[in-house]
């Protein structure tokens, strides 16, 4: 039987791949790599980038093709078979990638192309590439002696094994726990999720409704639900998921596996000559010097502290007044919150969702991406998908060219990864017989499911995040870099890879964009004029306790690594306490261990980088005002942006690129001044 991983196809073949497949075809295509490599490293000498880097490229893409495939379906289909037959090959790949780094033939190859006359006459994007790879060479410790490198590798399949043990804890944490109520304590709690509820308690086979800490159905909870005891407990439940204060502690417990993570992370930097892994992170980023990311979250945080402790004192004073509570507890904050929200603004999430039809979202989201870029997008019938609510779009250019491909899987369910994402699945790269690859790429969401005869509905919310992780799409699927370490966000440092997203949640906050966006799903009526004014004068509603949330995450996970030392543990949640104690200004619960659950720094690529979101806001509400001085829908603004960023890649440093869009470096007022919190002077912006 064909091993429908290794199919020489146009699509991965989800709906033939078992977990079976998995090993055999990575194990499969590691072994000819290393047979292809050791060839193409005979000749000894004579290297030009057609004889090294190009065929280089083929042996990533092709195994790249196969282990993101594995790596997508154990995300969204985490079955206790794919996650056995995953797992197995997280040391096989992990090894390959750390000999790879550590190949002191291939690196010799490498920087003899960086020293010839060749290397003269590439082009700058070319020259980049090479400077990156030998960098990245550096950072594997391709220096170091053998007993050493041999450490690096130990350390890094260890953290690659506990990075997917820690995600792991988390889904089965989120999966384990549900609330059933019963009719009398639904009181607040909307339609929308009350039905979908139902639903859950039907497949489940029990009676009453169901709900979980699959996010879409915790928040309707924790914004809606009157009840005060469902919503502590539920919010407890959330709050300590994989903890020792959450349900099952010893069985999903990620305390110790946090410690160990940091420990290793600190080996790894220090056996490369950093003292610390915060400084090994900065190594790759826009932000050269712990002190510069902590000047700036620090700047942030003081800007938007007299803001946030004046909106808490609002929420505070309208909980007490309209519903006597003298006390707000963390459990409280998002309820009395949309109750305050919907006094000020006459406007309610729950009850927008009917005009926030996804048809209707998509279609607009299509028509802005038209607007501002000259692309269209067009659905297309793609049969062999991993789940039967996956959609397939095609993205193609004024010309009529097909320019990328991407599949859309928005909705939650059981095994799925909780959160959104943006993934690549093949980057577009020039062929060695003149052919240009496309691109295709997963976007990936948790919304609600379609009900019956409803289509989904999605409040203002979730379109933000649908538009966010579009703009990471059109970074991968708009590039036109021939080099595959150019290509889409290959190559762009990881406090610049947001910029795109972030960038792209603006049109959700703009009056004819949103004209584009809503239709009730009913009645087919626009969003009325009144209600939608509403919406935009709510745009900065708690916007600096929002911000001061983000940059509580960002300083707790770069100081955590800058500061963090193995033989005290207990520093961890010291820590946290002490960003917490600086700029927080909610309640927060003595059992609160939301650490236990950040996916991003434990179990993915954000580790001493979460800053980078905050980083990449200053980018991208910089970049705004260009549209908002030019008109949003400036055709030669849109194509600016288009070939100054997105089609750029990671060609050349993002500042460059910014600078030449923007005409000048960034400035942080123009994120204040987005979020409503009072402009800095001058001498105080960064650049």
């Amino acid at each position: 039987m064909k091993n429908p991983l290794l199919a020489n196809s146009e699509f991965p073949q989800f709906k033939l791949i078992k977990p079976a497949h998995i090993k055999p075809a990575v194990t499969t295509i590691i072994n000819k790599n290393k047979q292809e490599l050791a060839k193409l490293l005979e000749r000894g000498y004579g290297y030009t980038w057609e004889n090294l880097i190009t065929p280089l490229d083929d042996l990533q893409e092709k195994l790249t093709w196969v282990w993101n495939t594995a790596h997508h379906l154990n995300q969204v289909q985490n079955s206790p078979q794919m996650r056995k037959a995953f797992e197995s090959c997280l040391p096989i790949v992990s090894n390959y990638y750390t000999e790879l780094a550590q190949n002191k033939r291939l690196y010799l190859a490498i920087k003899e192309i960086a020293k010839s006359q060749q290397y003269k006459k590439l082009l700058p994007v070319q020259q980049k590439i090479i400077r990156d790879h030998l960098r990245d060479f550096r950072l594997s410790g391709i220096d170091l002696p053998q007993d050493k490198q041999a450490k690096f590798k130990d350390l890094t399949q260890k953290l690659a094994k506990l990075g997917n043990k820690f995600s792991n804890n988390v889904l089965d944490a989120t999966n384990a726990w549900t609330i059933t109520l019963s009719a009398a304590e639904l009181s607040g709690i909307p339609e929308q999720a009350r039905m979908a509820a139902k639903n859950t308690a039907e497949k489940l086979h029990k009676s009453g409704w169901v709900f979980t800490l699959q996010f879409p159905s915790y928040i309707a909870i924790m914004q809606y639900a009157d009840s005060r005891r469902i919503r502590r407990e539920t919010y407890t439940a959330y709050i300590t998921r994989a903890s020792k204060c959450g349900p099952n502690p010893n069985k999903w417990d990620n305390s110790k596996i946090i410690t160990e993570i940091l420990k290793l992370r600190k080996q790894l930097a220090q056996l490369i000559g950093f003292n610390n892994y915060t400084e090994f992170s900065l190594a790759t980023k826009m932000a050269k010097q712990p002190k510069q990311v902590l000047d700036f979250l620090n700047q942030l945080a003081h800007y938007s502290l007299t803001h946030a402790k004046h909106e808490f004192a609002e929420l505070r004073a309208f909980a007490k007044k309209n519903y006597a509570i003298k006390k707000l507890y963390p459990w409280d904050l998002a309820y009395f919150s949309e109750k305050l929200r919907e006094q000020k603004f006459a406007i309610s999430e729950e009850k927008l969702r009917a005009y926030f039809p996804l048809p209707q979202v998509l279609t607009g989201l299509f028509e802005i991406a038209k607007r501002l870029y000259g692309i269209t997008v067009k659905e297309k019938i793609n049969h062999n998908v991993w789940d039967p609510q996956v959609k397939f779009f095609a993205i193609y250019d004024q010309k009529s060219k097909l320019r990328g491909q991407l599949y859309l899987d928005l909705y939650a369910r059981t095994n799925k990864r909780s959160g959104a994402w943006a993934d690549a699945c093949r980057s577009r790269r020039r062929l060695k017989n003149g052919a240009t690859a496309t691109p295709l790429c997963y976007l990936v969401c948790n919304f609600n499911s379609p009900l019956a005869k409803q289509p989904a509905l999605l409040t203002h919310n979730d379109v933000t995040t649908l538009f966010h992780e579009f703009g990471h799409c059109l970074h991968h699927l708009l590039s036109t870099q021939d080099y595959l370490d150019a290509s889409g966000f290959h190559g762009v440092p990881w406090d610049a890879v947001e910029l795109p997203s972030q960038f792209m949640e603006n049109w959700c906050w703009q009056h004819p964009a949103l004209k584009l966006l809503t239709k009730h799903y009913q009645t087919g009526k626009a969003l009325p004029e009144k209600i939608l004014r509403n919406l935009l004068l709510a745009k900065n509603f708690q916007a600096a306790m929002q911000m001061l949330r983000q940059l509580e995450f960002g300083l707790f996970d770069f100081r955590l690594h800058l500061e963090f030392n193995p033989k005290k543990p207990k520093q961890l949640q010291k820590i946290l306490n002490t960003v917490r104690k600086k700029i927080s200004v909610i309640p927060i619960a003595s059992f609160n261990r939301s650490q236990n659950s950040f996916l991003h720094i434990f179990a993915g690529e954000y580790a001493a980088g979460y800053y980078s979101y905050k980083w990449a806001e200053v980018l991208a509400a910089d970049a705004f005002s260009k549209f908002v001085e030019n008109g949003i829908f400036d055709r030669k603004t849109g194509r600016e942006f288009l070939h100054t960023i997105l089609e750029a890649g990671g060609s050349a440093e993002p500042m460059e690129l910014f600078i030449k869009f923007r005409g000048r470096k960034p400035k942080i007022d123009a994120l204040l001044k987005q979020c409503g919190i009072t402009a800095i002077p001058a001498k105080h912006q960064r650049s």
